[in-house]
C-alpha cells in the first residue's frame, strides 16, 4: 500500500490506541499486525500510542488503517470491519469522555429520545472537535442530524468513487446506542472528501429502526 503524505492533523494518543484495542477485538491479534504491517505502521506492532491526550496521531495513519483493511479484505470486508472497529472503539471508552460521561445519569436516561438526541450527538461533535483536530459540527433539519466532519480523518489522502469513512459511521452508531438507551439507527454517509466533497456527513435519522 502507498504510503500517505503525512497531515500534520493529529487525533490523541488515546483516541488512536482506543481504535487500535478495539480493532484488535474485531480481528484478533495476528489480524491487526498484519493490517499494521500493510498499513505501513510496523512501529505500531506491540506499541500502542500511550493513553495521554497528547496531539501526536496523524490522521495519515489513521486513514491508512482503513486503506489496508479495504486492502486486505476487499472493499466490502474492509468497510464492514471498519464500521464494526468503530463501533468498538466508542463501546471500549469513547463513551467515557467528558460531555458524554452524563449520557449515564439517571437525569439524562429519563429524557424523551428527541431529546437525548438534540443533547448527545453534538456532545459527541463537541467532543472530537475539543481534543483533535478533526472539526466536528451537527446541522438538524425536521426529520435528520446531519453530522459533518472537516477536516476527516477515515479518509485522509485517500480517493474513492463512493463514500467510504465507515469507521465513523460505526463510531456514530454505537454513540446513539448509548445516547439513546439502547436504540439502533441507521447511520449513512451522504459526501466525502475522498469523492471530492467539501466535507464528510454522515446522517442520522431521528426515527430509530429498532
Amino acid at each position: 500500500m502507498e504510503p500517505i503524505p503525512k497531515s500534520g492533523l493529529y487525533y490523541p494518543n488515546r483516541i488512536a490506541r482506543i481504535y487500535l484495542e478495539a480493532m484488535e477485538e474485531v480481528m484478533g491479534k495476528n489480524g491487526l499486525n498484519a493490517i499494521l504491517n500493510m498499513a505501513n505502521l510496523k512501529n505500531l506492532i506491540d506499541n500502542y500510542p500511550p493513553e495521554n491526550l497528547d496531539r501526536q496521531f496523524d490522521f495519515a495513519d489513521y486513514s491508512a488503517l482503513s486503506g489496508a483493511l479495504e486492502e486486505m479484505y476487499g472493499a466490502r470486508g474492509g468497510r464492514g470491519l471498519a464500521q464494526r472497529a468503530g463501533r468498538a472503539s466508542f463501546a471500549q471508552g469513547l463513551r467515557n469522555f467528558g460531555a458524554l460521561a452524563g449520557a449515564g445519569d439517571l437525569a439524562f436516561k429519563i429524557l424523551p429520545l428527541g431529546a437525548k438526541l438534540k443533547v448527545g450527538i453534538p456532545a459527541m461533535a463537541k467532543i472530537f472537535s475539543a481534543v483533535s483536530d478533526q472539526k466536528s459540527t451537527v446541522e438538524e433539519s425536521e426529520t435528520e442530524y446531519r453530522y459533518i466532519m472537516k477536516p476527516c480523518p477515515v479518509c485522509w489522502g485517500r480517493k474513492s468513487d463512493k463514500p467510504m469513512c465507515y469507521a465513523g459511521v460505526g463510531l456514530l452508531q454505537e454513540g446513539l446506542k448509548w445516547v439513546s438507551g439502547g436504540h439502533e439507527f441507521k447511520v449513512y454517509e451522504t459526501k466525502c472528501v475522498a469523492c471530492g466533497d467539501e466535507a464528510c456527513v454522515l446522517v442520522v435519522p431521528k426515527e430509530p429502526v429498532s
